[in-house]
């Protein structure tokens, strides 16, 4: 029996996306992951059905399995145990971003085949009315939960990566090490919570991702969701504030998804979705991105006194939607191109 009760500052910080996905979480994921030095960052979500894009050093990166916070170099890289894992697109981004001595798989994941894949493909209902990006992540979350799917420690391939994830995790935690979980998709494609049957085949909050790799809830320290300015969707589905192309088109926003290639749905700011999936996702901080398309006087501003009257205007108005403070602001692409205020927040 435990004498006393020692309070423990636990690093933890699980970081989501809030709309429909696209928010840009590669981008803050990395900002942050060169901020505040990671001992580990690891991805929850889905599986290759998720892209990331990440701009570093000049380049541009898209991935789809591997964390996008791979970037910031001296950091243990997790795939955690509710993530589908697709080997072929694992061992290629591994092989192509030289990840071999970084990369951990936990032996629970379960495994996309190619059953898998040519099933996503050709069914109808998941293909032309949901709008499945046919990577096989449907219907393997079907044979894992009906106990017949295949795990990452039956892959004689993936061997050398397989490894006890929620244990490492946990362990750095009790050495106050910090680490950032990363999500993928977002609020508005959950199972539970998205604009069903329009959304993926699991749960995609911040309770999920942590979840997903082994993180008890007393253990997380923020929860970060990312919004975008202007909110995107891919395929089908409700989306309540959606403009025509034409629209968006002369705002200057014309966006492609990562994965499907598929053009993207814009969308105006929706205060009222934005605090629902705030609440739920428990959010502590919110991350903000595309301020730029908003108004293209802040492309790569660093300050916010830097910022337009309109953008400011916008940001407070984001944070009365939501009742949670923003304390990162994208301005471009690049990992320069970011406003971070999180010094400025008493806790």
């Amino acid at each position: 029996m435990l004498s006393k009760l020692v309070l423990i500052d636990m690093p933890a910080t699980v970081l989501v996306g809030g709309f429909w996905g696209d928010e840009g979480k590669g981008k803050i994921v990395s900002h942050i992951a060169f901020s505040d030095k990671p001992k580990i960052i690891a991805r929850g979500g889905v599986g290759p059905n998720a892209g990331h894009t990440v701009e570093a050093k000049g380049k541009k990166y898209g991935v789809r399995m591997v964390p996008s916070g791979f970037v910031y170099e001296d950091a243990r890289l997790l795939i955690g145990a509710g993530v589908l894992v697709n080997p072929a697109v694992f061992l290629h981004e591994v092989e192509t971003l030289g990840l071999s001595e970084r990369m951990g798989v936990d032996k629970r994941c379960s495994i996309i085949e190619d059953i898998h894949i040519e099933e996503d493909k050709g069914d109808s209902h998941l293909k032309e009315k949901i709008g499945s990006t046919g990577t096989g992540c449907g219907p393997a979350n079907r044979d894992r939960v009906m106990r017949v799917a295949k795990q990452a420690k039956d892959i004689g391939e993936l061997g050398p990566f397989v490894t006890d994830v929620p244990l490492e995790i946990n362990e750095a935690i009790d050495r106050d090490e910090m680490v950032l979980v990363e999500g993928s998709q977002g609020f508005g494609l959950s199972l539970f919570y998205g604009t069903y049957p329009y959304v993926t085949s699991k749960d995609t909050t911040a309770s999920m991702m942590a979840a997903d790799v082994g993180i008890g809830p007393t253990k997380i320290d923020e929860v970060i969701v990312v919004f975008k300015t202007f909110p995107t969707r891919v395929g089908s589905g409700p989306f309540p504030t959606e403009i025509s192309q034409e629209e968006a088109e002369k705002l200057g926003i014309v966006e492609y998804g990562t994965v499907t290639g598929r053009r993207r749905r814009i969308g105006l700011w929706d205060g009222e979705y934005a605090r629902y999936s705030a609440m739920i996702n428990g959010a502590t901080q919110i991350a903000i991105t595309g301020i730029d398309k908003l108004d293209e006087e802040c492309y790569g501003a660093t300050k916010w006194d830097e910022l337009t009257k309109r953008a400011k205007d916008f940001l407070e108005r984001v944070e009365e939607d939501v009742r949670i403070p923003v304390t990162l602001i994208s301005t471009g692409p690049g990992l320069e191109h970011i406003i971070d205020l999180r010094d400025n927040i008493i806790t």
